[in-house]
């Protein structure tokens, strides 16, 4: 596989993963009370941190060379 067609899937999946973290925010907010609300919420604020450095990796690796 490319090199530039793996950053591609690689910033396509953490963008799917900002998309999971914030409907799981939203569904824990808005329809679960007590213990399944945290642990959802915790869930997707770890989705949002791993698509976040994620994003910076591929914007800090520069532009392929093709």
């Amino acid at each position: 596989m490319d090199a530039g067609l793996m950053k591609m899937w690689v910033a396509l999946s953490s963008i799917g993963l900002m998309f999971i973290a914030v409907f799981s925010i939203m569904i824990s907010r808005a329809k679960l009370k007590g213990f399944f609300k945290y642990i959802l919420a915790a869930i997707a604020y770890l989705c949002m941190l791993t698509a976040g450095i994620l994003i910076v990796l591929v914007v800090f690796s520069g532009p392929v060379k093709g």
